[in-house]
């Protein structure tokens, strides 16, 4: 029997853990700081185990992690390394959804040298976007032809019918990775030039794009698009860009509302209140009573502006008391974001992904091509973004149990032997692309 210790059960473990424990001869262990949580998605199964376990009990994680064939990190990023040294020390295969760090990719010799796969970025954003990319990109270069532009750009959010806050957004996980991303610094290739800006700028650089078929959304960039010139291989791209989708009005929003430093992750101190009205006058440096008239001065708006009157909604200028736990202002907008925009019982999220290749055909034609993908989360079961998380990293545990994926060292999904196969799999389960040749 092949073993995978699975870390974490949050919101995209459920279809990760069923789809293993579908498979012939695998058994999974779901470790959880809450052992409930673990439990409720194992349901019962003799093949799965639920246990307690955090990050910080070294040895007890260390010891799982040698009784197990592969591990999933579902842990906060800044885990994953830790448990990377402890599988190249113990010949463990590991998988995880996330970004590749620079401490990550510096494992990739001691991977190598030890056997071990670390499979990384095999989730939705990252993951799909670079398979789904991954695949037309070498069937345009296998063909003879070029690709002199590449946009790509992914949006989670809660479906049409479920838009119904001025924020224009929904979270069906804990806000606080979500507003973290809005500090991002970002960097893309445009025409052949880095355009570069510091977070402080992200939301001052943003397009609105019709996606076909689909709607017009606001697109703002993804971090760092530059180095996807190699990962890809786009050789011949003079630009290559990926974005974030969100709804009409929630870029200028962040942008006050990251003013106001309300984004701010220093301890609160100096601070004479306890309501969010309080902590608005403290990052404003004012005592007047009217917080909202203030706060409206403080930016430079007009009273009537949209973006007041979202921050108002949300309760920045309001007597709500502040919540217990870290005393940082984002910890206090996490809180309040989750309860005031959290995605409402029988309602779906949907994942939008979109992306633009304008290409070169070895006859000299030009031609665009398009790839989108709509998917829906199913009311009171699991979201979309669970599934398309979750989904890709259990093909890929799979992969790494069945032989598939043996060449050792720190990967991310763009090798046709992992992406194809994987893509395949997925189209098999409904997560499949539109693609459109003009």
């Amino acid at each position: 029997m092949a073993s995978v210790l699975v870390l974490g059960a949050g919101s995209v473990a459920p279809p990760l853990v069923r789809y293993l424990l579908d498979q012939e001869n695998v058994t999974v262990t779901v470790a959880s700081r809450t052992v409930s949580k673990a439990e409720k998605i194992i349901a019962g199964h003799p093949d799965g185990t639920p246990m307690a376990l955090t990050a910080d009990q070294d040895e007890l994680l260390e010891e799982q992690v040698a009784k197990h064939d592969v591990s999933v990190s579902l842990l906060p990023y800044v885990f994953h390394v830790k448990v990377a040294k402890l599988c190249i020390k113990h010949k463990k295969h590991m998988v995880t959804t996330s970004y590749v760090s620079a401490e990550m990719k510096a494992l990739d010799a001691e991977a190598k040298a030890a056997g071990v796969v670390i499979l990384n970025e095999i989730g939705l954003d990252p993951g799909i976007d670079h398979m789904s990319a991954m695949k037309i990109i070498n069937e345009v270069q296998e063909n003879g032809g070029k690709i002199l532009s590449f946009r790509s750009t992914t949006g989670a959010l809660q479906a049409f019918e479920a838009n119904n806050n001025p924020f224009g957004y929904k979270f069906s996980w804990a806000p606080r990775g979500v507003l973290l991303a809005s500090k991002n610094a970002s960097q893309w290739l445009e025409n052949g030039q880095v355009r570069k800006y510091p977070g402080e700028q992200l939301f001052e650089n943003y397009d609105i794009i019709d996606v076909p078929g689909v709607g017009a959304f606001e697109n703002y960039p993804n971090r760092d698009s530059v180095p996807y010139k190699e990962i890809y291989g786009l050789k011949d791209a003079e630009t290559v860009y990926r974005g974030t989708f969100r709804m009409t009005g929630w870029c200028e929003t962040m942008r006050n509302v990251m003013a106001l430093g309300w984004l701010g992750e220093d301890e609160l101190t100096g601070l004479n209140g306890t309501t969010y009205a309080d902590v608005t006058r403290h990052l404003i440096g004012s005592t007047d009573a009217d917080v909202e008239a203030a706060t409206t001065k403080f930016l430079g708006l007009t009273p009537y502006a949209t973006a007041i009157k979202r921050m108002k909604w949300l309760g920045l200028f309001s007597d709500r008391p502040l919540p217990n736990g870290p005393n940082t202002p984002i910890d206090h907008l996490n809180v309040i974001s989750l309860d005031r925009m959290e995605l409402g019982d029988g309602e779906r999220d949907m994942i939008v992904m979109f992306h633009e290749f304008l290409t070169v055909k070895a006859d000299g034609v030009k031609q665009r091509i398009t790839s989108t993908f709509l998917d829906f989360g199913i009311p009171d079961g699991d979201t979309s973004i669970a599934r398309t998380v979750g989904l890709p990293a259990a093909i890929g545990v799979k992969m790494i149990l069945n032989g598939k994926i043996t060449e050792p060292g720190v990967h991310v999904p763009v090798t046709k032997n992992i992406y194809e196969p994987c893509m395949d799999e997925l189209e098999t389960i409904g997560i499949k692309f539109i693609e459109r040749y003009e």
